[in-house]
């Protein structure tokens, strides 16, 4: 109930004057009683702020800003453009690795600016370092801290690990902000919880 209450009503989209990257990750799942590999995971839309600052040296440094991240069914244009369009502001600046769910970005009104990888991951992290270390930092959290989540409220997790990202800067303020949040939310019932009737 409290991760409900880490989602602001009617939160600001991400981008405007700040490139965007955007990327997709498979996250969670078991290796356990089904074979080789890691079955049940789950496709994470991610979508994070490039933003710079300047250092004393005089010279500027990049790091990450607002971070949005959600479950998608795949990696379709409808799941990935919408998530987008959610996520960003209109006439952003959107970098992708060129998938082709991306593509028509640009006739949403964004300055989408694809490149094509070829499928090298040490260009992918070349081109979206920001959105691949949030996704590092997201397994190593899942794993570490929470010893793995199940799909079903996977969702509920992004959205606690998205509150924290983005008030890691001003951690004084997260439990203010969450207690503002709750007042202004309706809690989930239990049931609504275990039957996926709430959106997180």
């Amino acid at each position: 109930k409290l991760r409900a209450a880490m989602v602001r009503p009617a939160r600001d989209r991400i981008g405007g004057k700040w490139p965007v990257e955007v990327d997709e990750a498979y996250v969670g799942g078991t290796t356990r009683g089904e074979g080789r590999g890691v079955h049940h995971q789950a496709m994470v839309a991610g979508a994070v702020e490039v933003r710079t600052k300047a250092l004393k040296s005089g010279k500027r440094t990049m790091y990450a800003g607002r971070l949005r991240l959600q479950v998608v069914k795949d990696r379709s244009a409808n799941a990935l453009e919408t998530f987008v369009a959610e996520s960003a502001e209109p006439h952003s600046h959107i970098i992708t690795d060129g998938w082709v769910g991306y593509e028509s970005l640009s006739g949403l009104g964004y300055a989408h600016k694809p490149v094509v990888l070829g499928g090298d991951p040490e260009k992918t992290d070349t081109v979206l370092p920001m959105i691949h270390l949030v996704f590092s930092i997201l397994k190593a959290w899942i794993l570490g801290t929470h010893h793995g989540v199940s799909p079903q409220h996977l969702q509920a997790y992004l959205n606690e690990f998205v509150f924290r990202f983005n008030r890691r800067f001003y951690p004084m303020t997260a439990f203010n902000s969450v207690l503002g949040i709750a007042t202004r939310v309706e809690a989930p019932t239990y049931e609504a919880l275990y039957n996926r009737k709430k959106t997180y």
